[in-house]
C-alpha cells in the first residue's frame, strides 16, 4: 500500500491543477445534488421489531387520531382565578373551534372541558391543556401550519385576563434543528493558531484547514442529497461536520509535517511529497479505515437512524482520507520548496563564552521523566482516570425531549409549566393499545381495563380509556408519576408489559405499550444492550489490527487498556456535567438529567478510531527506532535499546501528535457551548476523550508501560508471526525503494540477489533486455513459485528482486499489470495466455514449464516468441533445460542462459562485478553456478558464479 500511495502522491504533486479541479468539480456536483434532490432531515425515531414500534404501526392503521405527532398549549390562570371561569372557558373553547378548522393535517383538537376526557384540567383548576393531534410525523407538518398555530395561541393569550400565562409546546415543537454557530468558527481559529505554531508558516498552516473544509463541504452536500433516498436525522450532518473537520485537519497535518521535516533536511520537494504520502499517508489510511469500521459498526445496535448516522460519518471520514492523500500533495506541488517555514531562533553565546549545551525540548524532558519512574507514572494515570470515571456509574440514558432545549425556547417553557401544574408525567404519556374486535361491550371492557391499569404503581392517572370509532381497537392513555426521561418511567413501562399475560387472560386483549415515550425507552434499552457486543467488537478489532501492524502482543494489549481508560473517563466527564451539573451553566446546559441514549456507542466508535491514530503515530516511530538500533540484536543490550527507542520515538512524533490532539480538542469543544442538545454531550465526550487519550494515555501511560515492558514489548510467538499478514503502515516499502534506488546499477529487466522462494535459497541472477534465462534443477512447484515471484504474483521469502525496473514486493501491483505470466498446464490455454502476455508493450514474459510443450503447440509458441521481437525478455522454468534451450533457439533466442538453482551454496566470487547487497540488512548474499555459455560471466576456477543472461 505504501508504494501505491507514494506513486499517487508523486502524481498529485506533478499534476496539482488536475487534482484541485477534480475535487472542486466533485464539490460542485455534490452541491447540485443537494439542491436538486435534498428532501430535508427527519427527526422521527423508529426501532423496527420492538413492541412500541409495532403498537404505533397498529395505531396508525386503526386509531390514527392518536398515532401521529401532537402539539399542545397550556393556559395558567392568573392568581385567584380558575380556568373554569367564564372569562377563560369561553375564549379557550373558541380557540378549540378555530383550531379544528385550521388545517387538514389536524385530526383532532381536544378541549379540556370535554366530558369524555379527564385530566386536562389540573386538580386546583388553575391550569388547562388543549391538545392537538396531527396526521403523520413532526416533519410532515408544514411550517405554515406551525406559524398559524402559533398565531392562534398568541391571539388567545391577548384576550385572556391579565396575569394569565399561555405557552405552546408538545412533540411538534420538542425537536430543535441543529445549526452552526460562531463558536464552531472559534474552534477553527484555535486550530489555525496551533497549525501556525507547528509549521511556523501562515501559508502552510492554512493548507490543512483548506483541505478539511473542502472535504466537509463535499460530505455535507452528499448527505443532504442522500435525504432523497434515506431518512437522515438533523444530528447526522453536524456529526459528520464535526468528525470531518477534526480528522481532515489532522490527516493533512500528519502528511504535511512529515513533508516539511524532510524538506528541512534537504530532500527534494517532489521526492519528499511522495515519501510523505507513502509513509505518513499509509498510517493515515490505516487510521481512517479503523474509524470507518468503528462507525459502520454502529449498525450493531440495529437502529436505522443510528446506522444512517454511522454510515454518513464514515463517508465524511473516507472523503477526508482521500483528500489527504491526493489534494494535500497537490497543494504541496503548488508550494514547491516554500514549505520550510520560519527558522527557529538560535541563541548565540556571548563573545568569549563557551557555546551552551543544547537544551532538551519539552517532549524529551517529559518522556525522560515518565520513563525514569514508569511504575509511578502508570499508577498516577490509572488512579487519576479511575477517579474521573466515577460519575459514569450514575450514567442514565434517554432520548432528548423538550426538557433539554435552550432556556429561551417556548417548547421548554411549556414543558416546565406543564410539569409544574400537572406533574412531570404529563409531558410523556404512555399508550396501551390492543384489538378488541371480539368484545360485545367495548365501552365496559375499556373502562374495566383502565381501572386495572390505574392500580399499577407509578401510574398517576388514566386520562383516557376508550375504543375507536369502529370498536375494533382500544387505547388506554396513561399519565406516569415521573418525567419521560426519568428511570422510574422506564421501570413503569416494563411493569406494564409484565402484566401482559394477566390482562390477556382477564380481558382477552393482546396489549402493547407504546407512544413516543415508550419508543424512546425501547431505543435506550436496545442501545444499552448493544454496548457490550459493540465494545467487544471494537476492542477485539483493535487487538487484531495492532497485532498485525506492530507484530507484538503487548502493544495491542496496552493500547486496548488505554482505550478503555479513555472511554470510561470520558463517560465520567459527561455524567459530571450533564447529570451532576458541574459547570452546567458555563456550558449552557439547559437541564441536567439523563444523557442522549446513543452518546455512549457513538463516543466508543469515534474515539476508538482517533485513539488508534495516536497509537500508530507514536508507537510506530518507537518500533522503527528499536528495529534499526544495533543494540537490539544483542540480548544483553536489548532492554537499553528498547528504552532508548521509546524516548527517541516519542520525541520524534510528540510535536505532531500534540498538535493533532489540540486541534481535535478545539474542534470538538467548539460544538459544546452553543451546540444542539443532542450533539452537545457527544461533542463534550469527544473533546474530553481526545484530551485524555492523547495527553494522559498515549503520551504518558503508553511510554511508561513500554518502558516497564522493555524489549518484551516487541516479542511475538513465532507461530503467530508466520500466520499474520504483512501490513506496511510505516512506509517501510517506500524507504526500501529509496535506499535501493541505485540497485542493481544496470539495465537488467530482472535482477535478483540472495533471493529465497519456496525452498529455493540464496539465488542471484540478472536478465538483460531481450535476453532469455531458463531456471532448472529444482522441483516443478519450487520453480513455479520462483517464476510467480518474478512476475509479481507471490511475495519472496527474503532477498532482493526487481522486475521491469520495479522493486518487489512493493510494486507487485504494477508488475502484475505489465508483466505476463504463462503457466503451461494446458497447451491451448497456455498459448492464449502467451498472446495476452505479449499484448501491448511488455518487456518481459514469464513462462513456467516451457519444456512441457510439444508438437503443434511447441511450434506455435516458438512462432509467437519469434514474432514478439528482440526487445522482449523471456524468463522460463523447465525440468529439461536442454529441451527449453532448443525451443528458445528455434524462437531465435540462441543466447539463452541456464541457471541450476540446486547447485551447492558458496561464497561470492570477488572478481564478479555485481553491486553488493547493502541496503536495509547489509547482507551481501551469494550467487549460484550455472551451465557455461557465452552469456555467463564466470571463472571456471572460482568457487561461485553469477548468471547474467
Amino acid at each position: 500500500m505504501s508504494t501505491l500511495l507514494s506513486s499517487l502522491g508523486r502524481w498529485s504533486y506533478r499534476h496539482p491543477w488536475r487534482v484541485l479541479v477534480s475535487w472542486l468539480l466533485t464539490l460542485g456536483l455534490a452541491g447540485a445534488g443537494a439542491l436538486v434532490l435534498g428532501a430535508g432531515t427527519d427527526n422521527s425515531f423508529s426501532i423496527p421489531g420492538t413492541e412500541s414500534q409495532a403498537g404505533l404501526e397498529q395505531l396508525s392503521r386503526s386509531f390514527p387520531q392518536v398515532s401521529g405527532t401532537n402539539a399542545q398549549f397550556i393556559v395558567v390562570a392568573a392568581d385567584g382565578d380558575h380556568v373554569t371561569d367564564g372569562a377563560y372557558r369561553e375564549h379557550i373553547e373558541d380557540a378549540v373551534d378555530q383550531l379544528s378548522d385550521l388545517d387538514d393535517s389536524i385530526l383532532a383538537v381536544t378541549s379540556p372541558y370535554d366530558e369524555m376526557v379527564s385530566g386536562m384540567v389540573n386538580e386546583d383548576e388553575t391550569a388547562a391543556i388543549v391538545r392537538l393531534q396531527f396526521d403523520g410525523e413532526a416533519s410532515d407538518v408544514s411550517p405554515a401550519t406551525k406559524d398559524t398555530l402559533t398565531a392562534a395561541v398568541d391571539e388567545l393569550a391577548s384576550v385572556l385576563p391579565d396575569g394569565s400565562q399561555t405557552q405552546l409546546g408538545g412533540d411538534l415543537f420538542a425537536l430543535s434543528m441543529p445549526t452552526i454557530t460562531i463558536t464552531e468558527a472559534v474552534g477553527l481559529l484555535i486550530a489555525l493558531l496551533v497549525l501556525i505554531v507547528t509549521f511556523r508558516s501562515f501559508v502552510v498552516a492554512g493548507l490543512p484547514l483548506l483541505t478539511a473544509i473542502l472535504g466537509v463541504g463535499i460530505s455535507m452536500a452528499g448527505i443532504f442529497a442522500a435525504t432523497a433516498f434515506a431518512t437522515v436525522s438533523s444530528t447526522t450532518p453536524l456529526l459528520a461536520l464535526m468528525l470531518g473537520l477534526a480528522v481532515g485537519i489532522d490527516y493533512a497535518l500528519f502528511i504535511m509535517a512529515r513533508h516539511q521535516d524532510q524538506v528541512r533536511d534537504g530532500a527534494d520537494p517532489e521526492e519528499s511529497a511522495a515519501r510523505a504520502v507513502g509513509t505518513a499517508g499509509s498510517a493515515v489510511v490505516f487510521a481512517g479505515i479503523t474509524v470507518l469500521i468503528a462507525l459502520i459498526g454502529l449498525g450493531f445496535a440495529g437502529i436505522p437512524f443510528l446506522t444512517t448516522m454511522g454510515v454518513a460519518a464514515s463517508v465524511a471520514v473516507a472523503i477526508a482520507v482521500a483528500i489527504a492523500v491526493t489534494l494535500t500533495p497537490a497543494l504541496l506541488g503548488f508550494m514547491k520548496g516554500r514549505v520550510v517555514g520560519r527558522a527557529k531562533k538560535v541563541r548565540m553565546p556571548k563573545k568569549g563564552a563557551p557555546a551552551p549545551a543544547p537544551r532538551l525540548g519539552f517532549s524529551a524532558r517529559w518522556v525522560a521523566g515518565v520513563t525514569r519512574r514508569p511504575v509511578l507514572a502508570s499508577l498516577a494515570v490509572i488512579i487519576g482516570l479511575g477517579v474521573v470515571a466515577v460519575p459514569a456509574l450514575s450514567l442514565n440514558l434517554a432520548l432528548p425531549n423538550a426538557g433539554v432545549l435552550p432556556k429561551d425556547s417556548e417548547a421548554l417553557q411549556s414543558y416546565d409549566l406543564v410539569g409544574e401544574q400537572f406533574g412531570p408525567g404529563f409531558n410523556g404519556p404512555l399508550i396501551l393499545t390492543g384489538t378488541i374486535v371480539t368484545s360485545t361491550d367495548p365501552l365496559a371492557l375499556m373502562e374495566d381495563l383502565g381501572d386495572a391499569v390505574a392500580k399499577v404503581d407509578g401510574v398517576k392517572e388514566v386520562a383516557l380509556s376508550t375504543p375507536n370509532e369502529t370498536a375494533d381497537t382500544g387505547i388506554v392513555q396513561v399519565i406516569p408519576e415521573t418525567a419521560p426521561d426519568d428511570p422510574a418511567t422506564a421501570d413503569l413501562v416494563r411493569e406494564l408489559r409484565s402484566h401482559h399475560g394477566e390482562w390477556l387472560d382477564e380481558f382477552g386483549i393482546d396489549l402493547k405499550v407504546t407512544g413516543f415515550t415508550a419508543v424512546g425507552i425501547d431505543i435506550s434499552d436496545q442501545l444499552g444492550a448493544a454496548l457490550l457486543p459493540f465494545g467487544i467488537f471494537v476492542i477485539g478489532l483493535s487487538l487484531i489490527l495492532l497485532t498485525i501492524v506492530f507484530r507484538s502482543l503487548w502493544v495491542p494489549l496496552t493500547a486496548a487498556f488505554g482505550y478503555l481508560l479513555s472511554i470510561v473517563a470520558a463517560f465520567g466527564v459527561v455524567a459530571a456535567v450533564f447529570e451532576w451539573g458541574w459547570f452546567a451553566d458555563a456550558l449552557h446546559v439547559a437541564k441536567t438529567g439523563p444523557i442522549i441514549s446513543f452518546m455512549p456507542i457513538v463516543l466508543m466508535g469515534v474515539l476508538f478510531g482517533l485513539a488508534m491514530d495516536y497509537q500508530v503515530f507514536l508507537v510506530s516511530r518507537m518500533r522503527e527506532d528499536y528495529v534499526h538500533d544495533p543494540l537490539a540484536k544483542d540480548p544483553a543490550t536489548r532492554r537499553e535499546a528498547a528504552l532508548r527507542a521509546v524516548r527517541s520515538g516519542f520525541t520524534g512524533s510528540a510535536k505532531v501528535v500534540t498538535a493533532a490532539g489540540l486541534i481535535m480538542f478545539a474542534v470538538f469543544v467548539a460544538f459544546v457551548p452553543e451546540g444542539d442538545s443532542s450533539l452537545k454531550p457527544i461533542a463534550l465526550g469527544l473533546a474530553a476523550g481526545i484530551a485524555i487519550d492523547a495527553f494522559l494515555v498515549r503520551m504518558t501511560l503508553i511510554p511508561a508501560l513500554m518502558a516497564i515492558l522493555g524489549e518484551r514489548a516487541w516479542q511475538i510467538p513465532a507461530w503467530l508471526e508466520k500466520i499474520l499478514p504483512s501490513v506496511d503502515i510505516e512506509g517501510e516499502a517506500v524507504e526500501r525503494e529509496r535506499h535501493l534506488a541505485a540497485w542493481p546499477g544496470d539495465d537488467s529487466v530482472v535482477a535478483a540477489d540472495a533471493l529465497d522462494v519456496a525452498g529455493i535459497d540464496d539465488v542471484s541472477f540478472r536478465l538483460a533486455p531481450g535476453g532469455s534465462l531458463v531456471i532448472t534443477g529444482a522441483s516443478r512447484g519450487a520453480m513455479r513459485a520462483l517464476g510467480l515471484a518474478v512476475a509479481g504474483r507471490i511475495t519472496p521469502d527474503d532477498g532482493r528482486l526487481r522486475t521491469a525496473g520495479h522493486l518487489l514486493p512493493g510494486r507487485a501491483a504494477w508488475v502484475r499489470a505489465h508483466v505476463g505470466c504463462v503457466l503451461v498446464d494446458d497447451p491451448d490455454s497456455a498459448l492464449g495466455d502467451l498472446d495476452e502476455a505479449l499484448r501491448g508493450e511488455s518487456s518481459l514474459v514469464v513462462i513456467d514449464g516451457i519444456d512441457r510443450l510439444s508438437g503443434a503447440a511447441r511450434d506455435q509458441l516458438t512462432a509467437r516468441l519469434r514474432d514478439a521481437g528482440a526487445d522482449v525478455a523471456v524468463f522460463a522454468t523447465a525440468m529439461d533445460a536442454d529441451a527449453a534451450r532448443v525451443l528458445l533457439t528455434d524462437a531465435g533466442r540462441a543466447d539463452a542462459a541456464v541457471l541450476s538453482v540446486e547447485a551447492p551454496r558458496s561464497r561470492r566470487d570477488p572478481r564478479i562485478a555485481t553491486p553488493p547487497m547493502g541496503g536495509l540488512d547489509g547482507n551481501e548474499g551469494s550467487q549460484r553456478r550455472t551451465d557455461a555459455d557465452q552469456h555467463i560471466v564466470a571463472d571456471e576456477t572460482a568457487e561461485s558464479t553469477e548468471v547474467n543472461a
